[in-house]
């Protein structure tokens, strides 16, 4: 009996490595994101800046680039199904510059 109860504890001391692992790269991820944010936050309060430019606050925020372009592609799905469902709210001219803009991007 004592082998097996040593076999679980080998067991649950792997997944709390694996936990404590995991948490570890929680807290990085957390504090990467912190910094992302106060470094944003500090360029829209400061006083002097008369108008916002988004690519600046992208490329100047170390990290914040990569990060925004992994957020818009796990959530390209719902970013089509927004595209699809407003898709029938355009008019038909609309409708035909879009889809010579798909051919022309696949030619």
């Amino acid at each position: 009996m004592p082998r097996k109860s040593a076999q679980s504890n080998e067991g649950s001391e792997g997944d709390t490595v694996s936990h404590l692992s995991n948490n570890q790269q929680n807290k990085d991820e957390i504090g990467k994101l912190s910094h992302m944010l106060a470094a944003v936050l500090e360029y829209l309060s400061d006083e002097e800046i008369e108008e916002i430019d988004i690519d600046y606050i992208l490329e100047k925020t170390e990290g914040l680039r990569e990060w925004w372009n992994l957020y818009q592609e796990k959530n390209r799905k719902l970013i089509e199904k927004e595209i699809k469902e407003s898709l029938s709210d355009l008019p038909l001219e609309e409708l035909q510059r879009i889809r010579e803009q798909i051919k022309n991007k696949q030619d």
